[in-house]
């Protein structure tokens, strides 16, 4: 009597933390391969740095400071929003219009591991903006407080999550071509009056007292205060856990696979 030889079984699906790793790795490497990401999220804010440490086309009341020692602070808040909020809600939102979203939903990685790869893919960009933007800061004659590096750590990651939330909930509910307008332009508003660069103090008018409470015044306000060395203020981590609060809470509830 013979028997059929049986079917090979399906081959199992890699761990949960390799699925996740690789496509950590597959959003780092889109991000700092295209041109156009790379430009806003690396040379945009050297640029800046260093235009504003040199020059005094920007007037800034640096409370006594060196030039410098003030403006890193705010070049480094601003490359965490470029990557967090600005790149991948525009990347995400490209994914979600193409389709790429719904099928990657379905595969082993799931929504889960998706997500966390692609915040994941978040914090490896920041690492290269960082390594580049204090790289030419110290060129510069940046000294910051060395305090204030793992407070200065903690606001970062808190940011992030607020700017990723952000980008989530832009890139679920809108169309592409809609998050492209909103994006770059909520950026260019940050910039001009959201507190990233200049302290919302300085601010005219309203700006003065409603950037304190904004996202990206809080983080600001806080690696300014970090790497100055004069404390990171209570409000701007208030500021933050309520903004990365309420952003995920209409990410979570109204964000759009297809």
């Amino acid at each position: 009597m013979t028997t059929s030889p049986s079917a090979d079984p399906a081959p199992a699906p890699a761990p949960a933390r390799r699925r996740i790793a690789a496509q950590a790795s597959f959003e780092t490497r889109a991000i700092l391969r295209n041109g156009e990401q790379l430009l806003v999220t690396i040379v945009v804010p050297v640029l800046l740095l260093v235009g504003l440490v040199r020059t005094s086309v920007v007037d800034l009341d640096t409370g006594g400071v060196a030039r410098v020692d003030f403006v890193t602070p705010g070049i480094l808040a601003l490359a965490c929003v470029t990557t967090a909020f600005t790149s991948q809600s525009i990347a995400t939102a490209f994914d979600r219009r193409n389709g790429v979203l719904r099928l990657l939903a379905t595969t082993p990685l799931g929504r889960g591991g998706l997500l966390a790869g692609k915040i994941l893919g978040v914090l490896c960009v920041e690492v290269v903006q960082v390594v580049v933007i204090g790289a030419v800061a110290l060129s510069l004659g940046w000294q910051p407080s060395l305090a204030g590096i793992l407070p200065a750590l903690g606001l970062v990651l808190l940011g992030t999550a607020a700017f990723t939330a952000l980008a989530l909930l832009l890139a679920g509910t809108l169309r592409a071509e809609g998050v492209l307008a909103v994006a770059n332009l909520v950026l260019v508003l940050l910039v001009v009056g959201g507190g990233l660069i200049m302290a919302p103090s300085e601010l005219p008018g309203p700006l003065s007292h409603l950037a304190a409470f904004l996202p990206s015044g809080a983080l600001g306000e806080g690696l300014r205060g970090a790497f100055l060395g004069t404390g990171v203020p209570p409000l701007s981590i208030v500021v933050l856990l309520a903004w990365t609060a309420a952003f995920g809470a209409g990410a979570g509830k109204l964000f759009r696979w297809h």
